[in-house]
């Protein structure tokens, strides 16, 4: 009999809760705080932080920390506003920091 293999996923590296599928994944090439960062359309099972302003590499954006639903880990961020104009494709999306989440179901 076959398996049944669900989805790839990301998951919290602290407690692997899932917080994001790999099939929502649009760039692997972005920045955190500590290294190595991917830009996720969505993600899931999390806690929106409050909005404040911070200048990046890319330049001034709104955004809010996002934690992990169970443990609180904070995992990366959400943008929620870009002021420039060739940044706003990122409003709405996620960060979520490599060395912050771990493959599931691979």
């Amino acid at each position: 009999m076959a398996e049944l293999i669900g989805p790839r996923l990301y998951c919290c590296c602290n407690c692997r809760n899932h917080v994001a599928l790999h099939d929502d994944v649009i760039s692997k090439a972005f920045q955190g705080r500590n290294g190595r960062a991917f830009l996720f359309s969505h993600a899931m099972n999390i806690v929106v932080g409050p909005k404040e302003d911070r200048q990046l590499m890319t330049g001034l954006h709104t955004v809010a920390d996002v934690q992990c639903g169970d443990c609180r880990e904070v995992l990366g961020w959400k943008y929620e506003r870009a002021y420039e104009e060739t940044q706003k494709y990122k409003e709405g999306k996620f960060i979520l920091e490599k060395s912050k989440i771990a493959k599931e179901n691979w």
